[in-house]
């Protein structure tokens, strides 16, 4: 006697449209977690260059500050610049010269170098100088993106000043404050001392702060604001 088959082989229709409907879930689920993991490491990726480039410019403009020298110089139409000037309303809003100016090679040329820094709208921009005096620019460096705003002030006997213009009495100050604004609103101030050799004044001796500066220590950055 034959047994009679009770079902057929295979899966129902039914059975076929509940697989796929959790397949295509679990398949969803998967891309979702794939695009917020690439979207995590675009955002980490971009915080960390955003910080490099913050870096990068306190470093480079710490030892700028502080290798100032007082030494004018002149463009190529002869006009004569203070060793010294700063102006946030002008353009470039720092030009000074430094000294260690690297020379491996022993090129004919002075250890001080003509140094610019503008703000373009690509950000901050650094220029030198391949000579003091009569020389075209060498192209400019980007040091920090995306800065909506730029202010810079400069302390001498205890006071800040918007602008500075170097003069007989003092051609240095003895440090300088940029704030500065970045797309974002994020909002950083940075104090830098300026030059190594400027005098104490009788004003931060009273007030019992030491050497030069106004009491904070070169490339200090503020917490973003």
């Amino acid at each position: 006697m034959t047994r009679r088959r009770t079902h057929d082989a295979g899966f129902t229709l039914v059975e076929v449209m509940i697989a796929l409907m959790i397949f295509g879930m679990i398949a969803a689920a998967g891309v979702a977690l794939l695009a917020f993991s690439v979207r995590a490491q675009g955002a980490t990726g971009a915080a960390l260059d955003d910080n490099a480039a913050l870096n990068r410019l306190v470093s480079i403009m710490t030892a700028d500050m502080a290798q100032a020298q007082d030494r004018p110089t002149r463009d190529a139409a002869g006009t004569l610049f203070p060793a010294f000037s700063g102006d946030r309303s002008a353009q470039p809003i720092l030009r000074f010269v430094r000294g260690g100016w690297a020379n491996p090679d022993q090129a004919p040329r002075a250890t001080v170098q003509k140094v610019e820094y503008r703000l373009s709208a690509d950000g901050i921009e650094r220029v030198a100088y391949p000579a003091l005096d009569g020389a075209a620019p060498l192209p400019a460096a980007l040091l920090v993106d995306r800065v909506q705003e730029v202010r810079v002030r400069f302390r001498y006997a205890g006071a800040w000043s918007d602008t500075w213009q170097g003069d007989e009495r003092a051609s240095l100050p003895q440090a300088m404050e940029l704030f500065l604004v970045r797309a974002g609103g994020q909002s950083y101030r940075l104090l830098f001392l300026v030059g190594t050799g400027a005098p104490r004044t009788t004003d931060d001796t009273n007030n019992g702060q030491q050497g030069s500066g106004p009491g904070t220590p070169a490339g200090a950055i503020d917490a973003p604001r």
